[in-house]
């Protein structure tokens, strides 16, 4: 029962960076991994914002075999004379003082990521030790944390520190001064922390992840034209470092089919999207290409380089070409600019007062974009190179703008696109717009308000009307073609868009009709749909059959009662290479899309398929190969999730039909290739069982009858089946750019660089 002596005496104040250490998620979100990114993510930032502002080149993260990490930078050097407010050096006032550094004048710094002052000091608090050694004035400096407090180690190793050794804790209100243990050149400078995070503090399940530190240092070094920063894995055996992966990309660099700073080669890429196997009834194969993963904990025996270093000159567009994933619709465009605004502000007065002040305020911001085929959406926002997966003003303000200015250019071209403007329905939304973009939305704001320490939404206000204004006059100019070189790709991009817009209006169309339910419904279905009774929908399957010969033994073969036929003209349209409106427009492509009754794209709904199979029923050639190859594309880029929740399927239809004599006349064995074919004979002759020398080979489906195909291809009981699966969406995207888009020079190259490894048994002609 709660006391009701209640006073003073009661209440518990915190000082110093105690209140961190009680109250850490206020500071860094969680303590589990990501907690233990975040820490990481402060402290490299800091020495970033010394490359934005001009003073820094070179950024080294290592990790050490011990766990610590250490973060070195050519900047400025923390300052290291007297703060004078406390008599603290300046090393001090950073590493130990909440809300304290040069972020909060305008001085030092304009436009940079840590604005709270509590990054560092926080990352000190939260560490069993954390060790600072800065460059400046011809001299080094060094000082030592345990917790956050002050005070010296005794390492039995000099050269091997450790959070172990013993400490001797600086005393309470003593200035405690900078250690001095070396002399650099006058001109070197610089700032090196390394810090140990505290067990005490982070769950015993947080782990460093290699791949989030990866890819975070290599899309700052995209935001940062010029900046190197270099990864070095010291869990990695030295022996190993001859693997050291680098990246030295210019803006005028040529686009490759893999992005030279990922750890795969063009001969990683071995698997073609159809392999073969004869021996389950219901196989899986992938469309994935195979490549090793990089991921795992910092001290574990990892899968990677032991050097890895990031350098980009083209900023923002390199980064959007390194994103897009599948043909470009556009080139990468780009919106640049400034604008101005006033903002009322808190600023420290000499005696270390506050007092509003209205300053002028500058909001820069670079902007790249593209459409790819295809309707995944990929927006990255940042403000001073902080990433802010919210969002915020600056992707707000960006979106109007293209909104716009795209329903104009819509409005203005609608007999050319083929628009009702008197369709209240046949309007532009944005899901039309973003289905395949790629951009990257950046803001460069002095003091920039953000939603929490956390920074993952920018919430100043004045940013979205300057991003719109900018916005809306560049890129209108793009998108009416009246800026030279942009008509062309204009056309595309908004044919793009009013595709996407009439398959949103056609999914909604087709969700409204009632699933099978009565004779109306399958009235509206294609003609050429044979479908199956209502009531099996948990079981029903939808054969796709090459042409109507094969059509006609699939009807005998089948069983009504939960099997549909969709016959298709020989090889439907590569919608790799065509537009969403060529591919809605297609006959083939529209049926099969109404059939599955799912709808496509961004809208299409996995709950609403009226299969729960989409077998691939096509002839056992090369031809038949092909057909399946488009169809599967077809599926891949409208409507992916079938593939990914296993709904498509490839039939395995025999190639031969030995016929059996003597004893065993009457039956039948059948092989699904050549090779299969010569080994069962050879058993047949060894076990002296007669057979029939005029051995059938099947060139087709039609040229069973329904009885051979039912217990082949098509009977549940005794068929095969091949299950699409998909396992790495990114590779597989890329694979088939490569194999079915327009370039035709890198899949040439593909198929020269792996014709030694070919393998027979992944395909199955």
């Amino acid at each position: 029962m709660a006391t009701e002596d209640y006073g003073a005496k009661d209440l518990a104040v915190l000082e110093g960076l105690d209140a961190v250490r009680k109250r850490p998620g206020m500071y860094i979100g969680t303590t589990d991994s990501q907690g233990l990114m975040h820490c990481l993510w402060e402290i490299i930032d800091n020495s970033v914002d010394e490359a934005l502002a001009g003073f820094c080149t070179d950024i080294t993260v290592t990790l050490h075999s011990d766990g610590s990490v250490e973060v070195a930078d050519n900047g400025r050097g923390i300052p290291v004379d007297k703060e004078p407010k406390t008599g603290l050096s300046g090393v001090e006032v950073v590493l130990t003082k909440l809300h304290a550094g040069a972020k909060f004048g305008n001085s030092s710094y304009n436009a940079v990521g840590g604005l709270h002052g509590v990054g560092s000091s926080v990352v000190n608090a939260l560490s069993s030790r954390l060790d600072v050694e800065v460059d400046r004035d011809g001299k080094t400096h060094h000082m030592a944390f345990h917790q956050g407090h002050p005070g010296v180690y005794t390492d039995a190793d000099s050269a091997n520190p450790s959070p172990d050794s013993p400490f001797k804790r600086t005393r309470k209100n003593r200035p405690t001064e900078l250690e001095i243990i070396g002399k650099v050149s006058p001109k070197t400078t610089g700032t090196r922390i390394r810090y140990w995070a505290d067990p005490e503090i982070f769950n015993k399940t947080a782990e460093f992840s290699y791949e989030q530190l990866v890819d975070r240092v290599r899309q700052t070094s995209f935001l940062v034209p010029g900046l190197k920063i270099t990864i070095v894995d010291e869990n990695v055996p030295q022996s190993a470092a001859d693997l050291t992966a680098s990246t030295q990309v210019s803006e005028s660099a040529e686009p490759s089919p893999l992005p030279e700073d990922q750890s795969i080669a063009a001969d990683d890429v071995h698997e073609l999207p159809i392999n073969n196997g004869n021996n389950d009834s219901e196989e899986d194969f992938s469309l994935n290409t195979s490549s090793e993963v990089v991921d795992g904990a910092f001290g574990e025996q990892p899968a990677h380089p032991r050097v890895v270093e990031f350098r980009h000159t083209g900023g923002v567009k390199d980064f959007v070409d390194f994103l897009s994933k599948g043909e470009p619709v556009s080139d990468i465009w780009r919106i640049q600019g400034e604008g101005t605004y006033k903002e009322e502000t808190q600023a420290v007065g000499e005696g270390g007062e506050l007092h509003a002040q209205e300053i002028e305020r500058t909001c820069g911001i670079d902007i790249a974009l593209r459409w790819v085929n295809g309707y995944d959406t990929t927006i990255r926002s940042f403000v001073n190179i902080v990433e802010t997966p919210g969002g915020g003003t600056h992707v707000d303000g960006f979106m109007n703008g293209i909104t716009k200015q795209i329903r104009k250019a819509v409005e203005d071209n609608a007999r050319k696109l083929k628009v009702n403007l008197k369709d209240s329905a046949m309007k532009v939304e944005r899901d039309d717009i973003q289905a395949g973009l790629v951009a990257v939305v950046t803001a460069r704001v002095a003091e920039p308000q953000f939603q929490g320490q956390t920074k993952d939404v920018l919430g100043t206000a004045q940013v979205k009307p300057i991003v719109t204004r900018l916005t809306d006059k560049q890129f209108g100019e793009m998108i009416t073609g009246s800026k030279r070189g942009y008509k062309e790709q204009s056309g595309r991009v908004l044919e793009k868009i009013v595709g996407e817009m009439h398959a949103r209006i056609q999914s909604r169309k087709a969700k409204e009709v009632t699933r099978r339910k009565n004779a109306l419904e399958s009235a509206s279905m294609p003609a050429k749909l044979s479908d199956c009774q209502p009531g099996n929908d948990d079981i029903a399957e939808l054969f796709i059959v090459e042409g109507d010969s094969a059509l006609g033994t699939a009807k005998a073969a089948r069983n009504a009662g939960f099997q549909a036929l969709l016959p298709i003209r020989g090889k439907i349209l590569n919608v790799q290479k065509a537009s969403i409106t060529q591919m809605l427009s297609n006959k083939e492509c529209a049926a099969i899309i109404q059939v599955v009754g799912a709808g496509s794209g961004q809208s299409f709904d996995i709950e609403q398929s009226r299969y729960h199979k989409i077998i691939m029923m096509t002839d056992a050639d090369v031809d038949g190969a092909h057909i399946r190859i488009l169809l599967l594309t077809l599926f891949y880029r409208y409507m992916r999730p079938l593939i990914e929740h296993g709904y498509v399927y490839a039939a395995v239809p025999p190639l031969h039909r030995i016929a059996l004599t003597g004893s065993h006349k009457g039956e039948y064995i059948y092989t699904y290739s050549d090779d299969e074919l010569a080994g069962k004979l050879a058993d047949l002759d060894k076990q002296h069982i007669g057979y029939n020398d005029d051995i059938q080979r099947y060139k087709g489906l039609g040229e069973m009858d329904a009885d051979q195909l039912a217990d082949t291809t098509m009977d549940p009981r005794t068929r095969m089946l091949r299950r699409i699966r998909m396992e790495d969406a990114a590779q597989a995207s890329e694979i088939f750019s490569l194999l079915m888009g327009d370039d035709v020079p890198p899949r040439k190259q593909f198929i020269v660089d792996n014709a030694d490894d070919f393998d027979r048994s992944k395909i199955d002609t």
